[in-house]
């Protein structure tokens, strides 16, 4: 996880932070606050939701985008996705892209690629993401996570941007297919 203390590298702000406290911890994320105190002196308390670094899989077979729809609680409705999930301890995002790929998809790819990382909600999240690029895959058997009930489908990939328009829209996945048609990949 992040330090609340980090800045961009070579920055120098005029927000010196007074107090930074973790409120809570879930397992998932750590919540809390920095208070800083502001270029006009006074002070205020910033929230903010610190979560492990995550990926995003834009994986084609051919002229289809291979799809999750998967239920969300935090919404409480059914999306259609984009596989994603974190990056463990150790891993790049390549190579969390093709374990979760073959995880949650059932396939293994032979070329996967890093399209961009960024952070999200820069205004409450300490939380980076990465999209990358798969192709060339093989059927491999899946291994879902406990808490992971979902189904695989394929999209025409003229068709993709448009279905991952449609409500519930997930962020990440237009990310995904923009960035990925952005540089020629789709």
């Amino acid at each position: 996880m992040t330090h609340p203390n980090d800045t961009p590298s070579g920055t120098d702000h005029d927000w010196p932070v007074v107090e930074s406290r973790a409120e809570y911890e879930t397992g998932w994320y750590t919540g809390g606050y920095d208070r800083l105190r502001q270029p006009d002196g006074t002070e205020k308390n910033y929230y903010w939701a610190d979560l492990p670094p995550a990926v995003v899989v834009v994986a084609t077979t051919g002229d289809e985008l291979v799809m999750v729809e998967q239920y969300r609680p935090a919404i409480g409705e059914h999306c259609l996705e984009l596989v994603a999930g974190v990056v463990e301890d150790g891993e790049s995002y390549t190579e969390a892209g093709a374990r979760e790929l073959r995880e949650e998809a059932g396939f293994d790819p032979a070329g996967i690629s890093l399209v961009e990382d960024f952070w999200c909600a820069t205004g409450v999240l300490r939380h980076r993401r990465g999209i990358v690029f798969a192709e060339g895959l093989t059927p491999v058997e899946r291994q879902l996570d406990g808490n992971e009930f979902l189904s695989v489908t394929t999209v025409p990939v003229e068709d993709a941007l448009e279905r991952a328009r449609a409500e519930p829209a997930n962020d990440a996945t237009i990310e995904g297919i923009l960035l990925s048609r952005a540089d020629g990949l789709l």
